[in-house]
């Protein structure tokens, strides 16, 4: 195991569910959400993971999951941080605090996911439209397919032409 995951699973010895280590450089490690600001704060200040390159949604049957992908320059390590969101009404704290970089990360997995950001300082829709309905990227949706034209419209138009 590695020295990150050791340090962590000492310092929150029962808000660690899963690790993995991928190769050297690459963990992954899930947490309980309840503790996801201290093991993020922890992972900044001690560890210093000072960069958070991401913030993915994943949409699992039974729950989702947003994953925090995080870098330590200093010791050339990529973590993943995973927490499991309940189904109906995801919800997380925000990270903004933590690393600025994830403003505009959490805005977009809200937006197409559903999930959200509690104490998010700027929750505004980045990619789709203020009256778009529904989150695209959830399993469950339902693309319906809505014409640009009325095809009435264009037959009559054609007729005055």
């Amino acid at each position: 195991m590695s020295e990150i995951l050791s340090s962590l699973t000492e310092k929150f010895p029962d808000s660690i569910t899963n690790t993995k280590v991928q190769r050297k450089t690459r963990i992954w490690v899930t947490v309980k959400i309840d503790v996801l600001i201290d093991v993020c704060e922890y992972l900044k200040n001690k560890q210093d993971f000072n960069h958070l390159s991401s913030v993915v949604g994943v949409d699992y049957k039974d729950r989702f999951e947003v994953v925090y992908h995080l870098w330590s320059y200093s010791k050339k390590r990529q973590l993943s941080l995973k927490v499991p969101l309940e189904k109906e009404n995801p919800k997380v704290k925000t990270v903004t605090k933590i690393w600025r970089s994830a403003n505009w990360h959490e805005r977009e997995t809200a937006e197409l996911f559903g999930i959200t950001f509690e104490e998010h300082p700027y929750p505004k829709h980045l990619l789709l439209a203020d009256d778009f309905e529904g989150y695209p990227l959830r399993k469950d949706f339902k693309l319906v397919e809505k014409p640009w034209f009325d095809k009435n419209d264009a037959s009559e138009k054609q007729k005055t032409d």
